[in-house]
């Protein structure tokens, strides 16, 4: 079997699928792309079993077969070269590839494409279709959320629950929590499944261009269909908990303050907290907020004053400053809305602008206790 294809195409779509390979794959046959060469098209994938992705390119050549090449040291070759064509001649009987270039030659060893997992299929699938950059959004916006406890796998992922009215996107780890909801998209019926965090990273990193998204899905396995690519993934199994029960509904204590102002007080005070609880304390009376830290074993103390918007009771509340200062980075507002009910319940902050229109977010970070 012969092909050509061009090295800086191909560099491009093998950097896509490395996302998916593992370093500690169960099957040696992993460490691989397979190469399907059909009527002057070529599909590559890649695998770890839970996680599939795959391209397709064009390539020059009037052969049809299958191969499977090292992964590693095929993008580690091609990354050396600059934009040129190369020949790939496969021994179909022993798996020997030979790559030519304007250079040179190379020669590796494949294995026998039958030895790679079959792309999973989806039986008795619902599907539905997205904005590619409404769900980078969404993705951007609740995925640090996510926790990575594997005794609580379901927290791991990112939930998702579609209707005829709404698709509502959901992380926590059970210090934090976001929920994302956009009002213009339906889905034929109400369904919901968790999505791990490898392909939401895989989706991250390729979603860049404004596309359709096709998103098929069981009760098994979730597929990302848009350009030239195909993700399939299993989905966590397992009840997301009831995130709504944690989310205070009211919240009389209603702070409004510059997003960068906060954040960057926050950095800076965070400094001197105590490295192990990260806890920086905010001191709400009439239209200043004080914003205060202290390591006591190193006799580190800091403390700033900014100008605020307050309706409600003084009141002291402890935040971890980590959750706090990842809540304000993905926000994407200029300027947010802290809202509270007491010391010990959780601290709601909602963006005031930089939302389209249909799209509602909630960002939720837990108290933590007050030294007295």
């Amino acid at each position: 079997m012969k092909f050509i294809v061009n090295s800086s195409e191909l560099l491009t779509e093998l950097q896509k699928l490395s996302g998916v390979l593992s370093s500690n794959n169960t099957l040696p046959i992993l460490d691989n792309f397979l190469f399907e060469i059909d009527n002057g098209k070529m599909i590559i994938t890649a695998s770890d079993l839970e996680t599939t992705m795959s391209t397709t390119l064009k390539a020059d050549t009037t052969d049809n077969g299958t191969i499977t090449i090292p992964a590693k040291l095929l993008l580690d070759t091609l990354k050396t070269f600059s934009s040129q064509p190369l020949t790939f001649l496969i021994d179909d009987e022993n798996y020997g590839i030979e790559i030519n270039s304007e250079n040179g030659i190379y020669k590796l060893a494949g294995q026998n494409s039958a030895e790679f997992p079959k792309t999973p299929t989806l039986d008795s699938s619902s599907s539905a279709t997205i904005n590619s950059l409404t769900f980078l959004n969404a993705i951007n916006k609740t995925l640090f959320a996510c926790g990575n406890d594997e005794l609580r796998p379901v927290m791991s992922g990112m939930f998702c629950e579609l209707s005829s009215e709404k698709i509502t996107f959901v992380g926590t780890d059970a210090h934090k929590l976001v929920k994302h909801i956009r009002n213009d998209f339906s889905a034929d019926s109400t369904s919901s499944f968790i999505l791990a965090r490898k392909p939401l990273t895989l989706l991250k990193n390729t979603l860049i261009n404004d596309l359709d998204l096709k998103v098929e899905y069981n009760e098994t396995n979730a597929m990302f269909m848009f350009d030239t690519t195909k993700i399939i993934c299993r989905l966590i199994d397992g009840k997301y908990p009831n995130y709504e029960a944690v989310i205070p509904k009211e919240n009389p204590n209603k702070l409004t303050i510059s997003t960068s102002d906060l954040l960057n007080s926050i950095k800076r005070v965070s400094i001197y907290a105590n490295k192990t609880t990260h806890q920086i304390r905010l001191s709400i009376k009439g239209s200043e907020l004080q914003i205060s830290s202290e390591d006591l074993d190193f006799a580190n103390q800091a403390e700033e004053r900014l100008t605020c918007q307050y309706q409600g009771e003084d009141m002291e509340i402890g935040f971890n400053s980590k959750f706090m200062i990842e809540m304000l980075n993905n926000i994407g507002s200029e300027e947010i809305s802290l809202e509270m009910s007491a010391s010990n319940r959780a601290g709601i902050i909602l963006p005031l602008d930089g939302q389209d229109e249909g799209e509602e977010t909630l960002m939720l970070v837990m108290p933590v206790m007050l030294n007295s």
